[in-house]
């Protein structure tokens, strides 16, 4: 079978992860590939200097092709920033025919109209924030949350007579704009791009692995160095995903500001705060810069899951995933703060940073260094898994409606 490319080209860093579908829905891990970016490459988790995150990504891909003794095939991209729109939508459908059994067409039309509909909310959201009436939109990831036929929750609604149906749709959203760039990208560097997908959709479908059927409910908060990205999954179905620009960078510019030093000895102290190189005076101090910043950065998480409704409330299981993750401060803020406490948690969320020998259906061997930052990576490849293969053959809901998103 193919390799498989996976580029997730953050503000911090571009990772690049090879891997090749196995048996039994695994991916085997080939190679990785790190190259730091430049000040200037992104912006708010976009491209902003095509040429210069060209070089970067090759330096990346090279390392990756190298570990791996092969060349990438097909090329999976992430994409993330403010202007990615993310939402799941209740639409209510009443068939006209409620003794006809629905068709996978019937079922095609629907969609086509919920993604349609979505498209709409999306632009003009978009615009609204950019002031720009003219802004394009591209679909990015589609999935089906939940459905149900006359009031009965339906695993497979093909073949299934009803009146009403309901279905809860995940859509998101992109800028055309930032499309196109990554696409110039893939072009630039001579890689046959399969799909861009959404970063915290794609930490979720690594949380998920091949169990379509999967009953995985919990929060992915991918703190990158541009921006922070979540995600809400409920019973093995994404409920949405919101991001704000508050990232690494910007606990390394609050360090700089408060003790009067430049990008690079701040981003060396914030590394290091963990490591017992900091004498007690700097440490300190740079402490008291992180603490402010990470309750800034808190409001921001606050506010993206306000806009979470849920009748069951939010999951309590928190997983974290980023280079931004890393930073011990932040991790036991979450744990032991009252920051929830606005917010529909039946009690305090757990914390857990990902483990990627936890994520399910993959084998890795002889690849060394892959810890959670390249999380997002891994889920862009299981989202390329699901592009290249559409769905198992088999009478699901999640396998049908898969292969009709792919359509």
């Amino acid at each position: 079978m193919s390799t498989i490319l996976a580029l997730d080209i953050g503000t911090e860093f571009v990772k690049a992860v090879l891997a090749k579908p196995a048996k039994k829905g695994n991916l085997e891990i080939l190679g990785i590939g790190k190259a730091r970016q430049t000040e200037g490459n992104m912006h708010a988790g976009a491209v902003a200097d095509i040429p210069a995150v060209v070089s970067v990504c090759e330096e990346a891909l090279v390392q990756a092709e190298e570990q791996a003794g092969e060349r990438a095939e097909l090329t999976i991209v992430g994409i993330a920033g403010e202007l990615i729109k993310g939402n799941t939508t209740t639409v209510n459908y009443n068939r006209k025919n409620p003794n006809k059994p629905i068709t996978e067409s019937e079922m095609r039309e629907i969609i086509k109209k919920v993604q349609q509909k979505s498209g709409e909310v999306a632009k003009k959201t978009v615009a609204l924030e950019t002031g720009n009436d003219n802004v394009e939109v591209r679909l990015i990831n589609s999935a089906i949350v939940s459905l149900t036929i006359d009031g009965y929750k339906i695993s497979n609604p093909i073949g299934f007579k009803g009146s009403d149906i309901v279905i809860q749709f995940y859509t998101a959203f992109a800028p055309l704009i930032h499309v196109s760039a990554i696409e110039k990208v893939c072009a630039e560097l001579n890689l046959d791009l399969l799909t861009v997908a959404v970063e915290p959709f794609a930490v979720c479908r690594a949380c998920l692995g091949d169990d379509i059927e999967s009953n995985f409910s919990g929060i992915v908060m991918d703190i990158g160095g541009g921006t922070t990205d979540i995600a809400v999954v409920e019973d093995g179905g994404v409920e949405g995903t919101k991001m704000f620009s508050i990232g690494g960078r910007s606990f390394t510019h609050q360090i700089a500001e408060s003790l009067g030093v430049d990008f690079e000895t701040a981003e060396e102290y914030k590394l290091n705060y963990d490591t017992g190189e900091l004498d007690d005076r700097i440490k300190s101090k740079v402490e008291t810069a992180l603490s402010r910043n990470i309750s800034v950065w808190l409001t921001g998480v606050e506010v993206a899951l306000e806009e979470f409704e849920s009748a069951s409330g939010l999951p309590r299981k928190v997983l974290l995933c980023g280079g931004g993750a890393s930073l011990s401060l932040l991790q036991e803020t979450l744990a032991i703060s009252d920051w929830y406490e606005g917010l529909p948690f039946s009690r305090r969320p757990i914390i857990h940073l990902i483990d990627v020998e936890d994520l399910p259906n993959l084998i890795i061997k002889d690849v060394h260094e892959l810890d959670h930052s390249y999380a997002t990576a891994l889920g862009l490849l299981r989202v390329g898994v699901d592009t290249l293969a559409g769905a198992p053959e088999e009478n699901k809901l999640k396998a049908k409606i898969a292969k009709l998103l792919q359509k």
